[in-house]
């Protein structure tokens, strides 16, 4: 070996002892952060974990953050069939058996979670609380009292809380139309109509899904993303409930469940219709027929999130009607910007992936509109 090749042996190993030395002194994500880089690999922007996975939306909550740019490193699960189930689907995670391993790693910056919802608000706070920001399932806040706790944690810590409304932040067609309306293509939105069906497959629910003390009731859970859709397209930053109801038509061996639910709502930038509910028929080959209509001065749009019924295989369908005639717009490859734009906000402590204002109020007009809903009794409404 010739002394050129022994100055640059040299020189090779005290780079990779310095390297080692720095990720041993240097705290948190920058340690990681070299620790990655002498793996050879490209280091994440942003480390973080998940307590509680008990919908399986999680897993779409973590895949988006992975496309932004976050490394999950350590998970709790209090179930061992769903532990087992996540760290089957993400084996580099770490399974912690406490939850105060995530909330006192100081390496980690984003905590996430399907936990039951009842136990979001609360496990949210404590999140924040800890100093870090938090990205939870829909419904994010299952009560009233929660949602006024939650804002006052938020504003004194300063923390990023955030709810996955997924039918418009994890849905192409959704976001095509965001673009569609920005730039003006059916004018001035006036209303928009969600609804929201789903399938309901009962032996595959856990008993908490039949207890609204749990879930929060029809409108608090599944209309939370008809009610942030309402805000998005009309550019509300206020809203109230003109009447809403809830009813149990098909469960009587759950009463206090809610198959049935819909609202009216206004903003000041326009009004919206919402209904929710638990019918989705088995001959559909998909869990739900999820649609938006929005209505502007110039046209409108129509959304066939899920399925085309008697039309095209698949979802993502997008109808633009306006004084041009009638386009279906292709929105498969229409990319998916709110994980990206969360690992921004966390890292840059900015708003880009949704106001914190914005993500509050869908979540008050909800449990506004479930707490103030007329129940429909047998006999009240005609089957």
């Amino acid at each position: 070996m010739d002394d050129l090749s022994r100055r640059d042996l040299v020189k090779a190993s005290a780079g990779i002892v310095a390297g080692l030395a720095a990720s041993a002194l240097v705290p948190g994500r920058l340690g990681a952060a070299v620790h990655t880089a002498s793996r050879g690999r490209t280091a994440a922007r942003l480390r973080f974990a998940v307590i509680g996975v008990n919908h399986s939306h999680i897993y779409g909550q973590v895949d988006s953050v992975t496309r932004g740019g976050g490394e999950l490193v350590s998970f709790h699960a209090a179930e061992p069939d769903l532990r087992a189930a996540f760290a089957k689907r993400y084996p580099a995670a770490k399974s912690v058996a406490d939850e105060r391993a995530i909330l006192e790693d100081p390496s980690i910056q984003l905590v996430l979670s399907s936990i039951i919802p009842v136990q979001r608000g609360p496990l949210g706070i404590r999140v924040m609380q800890h100093g870090k920001d938090y990205m939870s399932d829909k419904p994010g806040i299952t009560e009233l009292d929660q949602l006024a706790e939650i804002r006052r944690v938020q504003a004194s810590t300063k923390r990023i809380y955030s709810i996955c409304y997924s039918e418009r932040l994890e849905n192409r067609a959704t976001v095509k139309a965001g673009e569609l309306v920005k730039a003006g293509a059916i004018g001035a939105v006036i209303q928009t109509v969600g609804l929201g069906p789903h399938r309901i497959n009962p032996p595959d629910r856990p008993e908490w899904f039949w207890d609204p003390k749990q879930y929060g009731g029809i409108i608090t859970d599944i209309a939370s993303h008809q009610f942030d859709q309402f805000l998005f397209f009309t550019n509300s930053t206020t809203g109230e409930i003109v009447s809403s109801q809830v009813r149990n038509v098909r469960h009587p061996q759950h009463p206090a469940f809610e198959d049935f639910g819909d609202v009216m709502v206004r903003g000041n930038g326009g009004t919206g219709y919402i209904r929710c509910d638990w019918f989705t028929p088995a001959g559909l080959p998909t869990w739900g027929d999820g649609r938006l209509t929005i209505l502007g001065t110039d046209g409108y749009i129509e959304l066939r999130k899920y399925v085309d019924v008697g039309g095209q295989t698949g979802g993502n369908h997008l109808f633009l009607v306006d004084g041009k005639g009638v386009t279906r717009m292709p929105c498969n490859d229409t990319p998916l910007p709110y994980g990206t734009q969360l690992v921004d906000d966390v890292l840059n402590r900015t708003e880009t992936a949704m106001t914190q204002a914005h993500c509050f109020l869908a979540t008050e007009l909800a449990l506004k509109a479930q707490a103030n809903a007329k129940v429909l009794k047998a006999g009240e409404h005609p089957m």
